[in-house]
């Protein structure tokens, strides 16, 4: 879809919320070139050796690469300028007014052990410290989602719970699980998710991006999986499709993500269609957007495509997010009439 297109303009301009999207994964080459420079090492500097760096064969080594994007992290400082910077980008070009970024502090709080990183309270202070200056700065209510990286197994699980419960600000809102899912079996986390969700966090697995609608079923019926991120596989099942539609379980669909991690052979091939069709209620989000050589506006643009959305129909999938969102009441409503506003003037 051309920028000189209506449709990618209206977009452009369109009020939105994510859903799924990793504080990490967000770091475009500008930000990592900063903090390469910071760290010499593994990572390139220069943005167009970044750009190839980026380029990914399967999901292993997307995982590989990633890893080394968060050995980039190492300090306060750099998570606040990770998290600010990545908040200016979201609300000066994608017209974000909400997030839920996936963190994963496992991965920069368990060098601390080691001698390196930092404890989780200084990261904790310095995520904080950057929400509130990018709602200040940009209008941008960032909310956070703490996810256990799953290849890490269990003490990544007893340490994220207690990050979560021990260190908890309101501004977190959600649990996760991400990581490979290959190898990695939901039930063993249990435990973890039914703690969470007595604390008043909201249930997030991944589920069923690389692996069969098994694996989404068991993040339903053991994690109490609120919404699935991805859930690409769940097209596979009958039965599950008709599951996720009666019980509301939004999926967080990532259309170019899943095609640049292999999950999906090819965007034409993705079952978004067959979710709708369905009945599932589908948001559309980035993932990890830079190392994916995507934007959100990009991901609604090919939904829109995928979909055969005019105007009417991605001002709807804009409302789907915020509605499937974790936002408080207020803040719901002040986007969805931003929405409203801006569906009814047709244009920016």
């Amino acid at each position: 879809m051309s920028t000189s297109d209506p449709l990618a303009t209206f977009i452009a301009g369109l009020p939105k919320a994510e859903l799924h999207v990793h504080h990490v994964g967000s770091a475009s080459p500008r930000i990592v070139s900063e903090l390469a420079e910071r760290h010499p090492g593994t990572v390139p500097s220069d943005p167009d050796a970044l750009r190839r760096f980026f380029e990914f064969r399967d999901f292993a080594h997307f995982v590989e690469v990633y890893l080394a994007v968060v050995d980039l992290v190492r300090t306060p400082e750099d998570i606040r300028y990770l998290t600010h910077e990545i908040g200016r980008e979201m609300a000066t070009g994608q017209g974000l007014r909400y997030a839920e970024l996936t963190c994963t502090p496992y991965t920069s709080v368990r060098p601390h052990e080691l001698g390196k990183g930092m404890p989780i309270e200084a990261y904790t202070e310095a995520i904080e410290d950057a929400r509130v200056a990018v709602e200040r700065d940009f209008g941008l209510v960032l909310r956070w989602i703490y996810d256990i990286p799953g290849e890490a197994g269990l003490p990544a699980a007893d340490a994220t719970l207690a990050y979560a419960l021990d260190h908890r600000t309101d501004a977190l809102v959600g649990f996760g699980l991400g990581g490979p899912e290959i190898g990695v079996p939901r039930p063993q986390f249990r435990p973890h998710f039914d703690a969470a969700r007595a604390a008043g966090l909201h249930s997030v697995p991944h589920a069923g991006e690389t692996t069969g609608p098994e694996t989404v079923r068991h993040a339903i019926d053991l994690l109490g999986a609120e919404r699935i991120g991805h859930g690409t596989s769940s097209a596979q099942d009958a039965e599950l499709l008709v599951l996720l539609a009666e019980r509301g379980i939004p999926l967080e669909v990532c259309p170019s993500s899943n095609v640049a991690t292999r999950a999906v052979a090819a965007l034409d091939e993705h079952p978004i269609r067959a979710f709708r069709d369905a009945g599932v209620v589908v948001t559309v989000n980035s993932d990890d957007p830079p190392m994916f050589n995507t934007t959100l506006n990009r991901e609604y643009e090919v939904a829109a495509d995928l979909l055969g959305l005019d105007q009417a129909g991605v001002a709807e999938l804009a409302r789907t997010a915020v509605r499937a969102s974790f936002a408080e009441p207020d803040v719901q409503s002040r986007i969805l009439g931003e929405i409203d506003a801006y569906a009814a003037s047709g244009s920016a």
